[in-house]
């Protein structure tokens, strides 16, 4: 496969590209992450969602403790070339660490967060 595709993303000065990923059937946003050029070319050539985790500086392959992995449907870039936004197959219906189904589960109501999204499964269970 010729790398001109990877070539033509804007990358961050860290070598990063912030992701989307959206719920195939719902459309609804889960998350918000990041890839370097393995992580995309590894999510291409895999069919399953890898980020680059900054916080322990590494490859992250979704799902690879929780079993909730994200199944690519669709690749898109933005039009600076600098976002990409995956439409996945969200495993096992939760995609947050927390045991939701979606990272954004907290709400702005006058001047405090509210969490408006219930915990599909406690995270110790989850993560043994």
């Amino acid at each position: 496969m010729s790398e001109k595709w990877l070539n033509e993303i804007k990358w961050t000065d860290d070598g990063l590209v912030p992701v989307i990923a959206q719920e195939a059937d719902t459309g609804k946003v889960l998350m918000f992450a990041w890839m370097n050029r393995e992580s995309l070319e590894l999510t291409v050539k895999t069919g399953h969602a890898v980020y680059w985790s900054r916080s322990r500086n590494k490859l992250w392959h979704k799902g690879e403790e929780s079993g909730h992995q994200q199944i690519i449907k669709d690749i898109r870039i933005d039009c600076d070339n600098d976002v990409i936004l995956i439409t996945v197959e969200q495993k096992g219906g939760i995609a947050c660490h927390t045991g939701r189904h979606n990272c954004f589960f907290r709400q702005l109501e006058g001047a405090r967060w509210r969490t408006v999204e219930p915990v599909i499964r406690d995270p110790k269970d989850i993560y043994q």
